[in-house]
């Protein structure tokens, strides 16, 4: 890896990278290092990234061990609580907010009236509390089908996890099961999740928390991904030249208007996104049947 000092710390990856592999995940070891010429030497996960291998055939056995994973952060993670940034209200509001400048403004011309604008941070406001009323585990933050390797040991192979934080127990497996790059029927994503919690139900983490609450806070976590998502796939294009993530935006927005028809309080969200004119796909596009 090549990354110069004065253009990327690499200080998280390297730090990150430890712990995860402390706790048995499968992550590239940085083995030799020169810190102040931005040179690392990683062993290496291999070329076959998750996205390029799900199909209906595997996508039980390549979920199940993503899955797998995710538990051995939640339950071994509590250790570097103090060592890792915590997704705070200031950082759910900043990702949401790169919909509004981004996608909103940037992408659509839109200009927001102020009740336009209060609209859209009240419905901030709520997708923030869900997040922050979730218990608290060792969060990846980008834990989907391009960032996960599929490797013959040990697998997963982990990447990308450098901006891990601490945060809503819910957010890694929002990524994975509702991925941007890649979405599933809704009765299969909801049949994964719900499995997830059988397992854990009996840990002190999910004490009183019933099945219908832990589906409550995926869905408006995944919301919250996805506007965030949105906002970075336009972000992409206009600031760094990479159009290709445009095609990935109506899959993405596709998961925020098909779930908020469930949740009254967030009908006044739709209702204005249809009156700017966002286009909304309400059929996803899915690989597979359902559960």
């Amino acid at each position: 890896m090549d990354a110069p000092p004065d253009k990327e710390d690499c200080e998280p990856f390297v730090r990150i990278s430890g712990y995860l592999a402390e706790i048995g995940l499968n992550v590239p070891k940085v083995t030799e290092s020169s810190v102040e010429q931005g040179f690392y030497l990683l062993t290496d996960l291999g070329c076959r990234a998750y996205l390029d291998h799900l199909n209906e055939d595997t996508v039980v056995p390549l979920y199940t061990d993503a899955m797998q994973a995710i538990e051995v952060m939640h339950r071994s993670g509590a250790k570097y609580e103090s060592d890792i940034p915590a997704y705070d209200r200031d950082l759910l509001h900043t990702e949401m907010a790169l919909f509004t400048d981004w996608y909103l403004a940037r992408h659509h011309g839109v200009d927001l009236n102020d009740a336009q604008k209060a609209m859209i941070e009240s419905t901030y406001a709520k997708l923030s509390e869900s997040a922050l009323e979730q218990p608290k585990v060792f969060v990846h933050r980008d834990y989907h089908s391009r960032n996960l390797m599929l490797v013959d040991e040990n697998n997963p192979g982990i990447l990308d996890f450098q901006d891990a934080v601490w945060g809503p127990v819910t957010y890694d497996l929002v990524s994975l099961l509702r991925d941007c790059y890649v979405a599933w029927p809704r009765q299969r994503v909801e049949s994964w999740l719900q499995d997830y919690y059988k397992r854990l139900a009996g840990d002190s983490l999910f004490e009183g928390v019933t099945p219908a609450q832990f589906l409550r806070w995926f869905d408006l976590m995944g919301i919250q991904r996805h506007l965030k998502a949105a906002g970075i796939f336009a972000r992409l294009n206009y600031r760094d030249g990479k159009p290709g993530y445009l095609n990935d935006i109506p899959r993405t927005l596709a998961y925020v208007f098909t779930v908020a028809e469930d949740y009254q309080e967030l009908k006044p969200f739709v209702d204005l996104l249809n009156e700017l004119g966002i286009p909304q796909t309400l059929q996803l596009q899915t690989v597979g049947r359902p559960a």
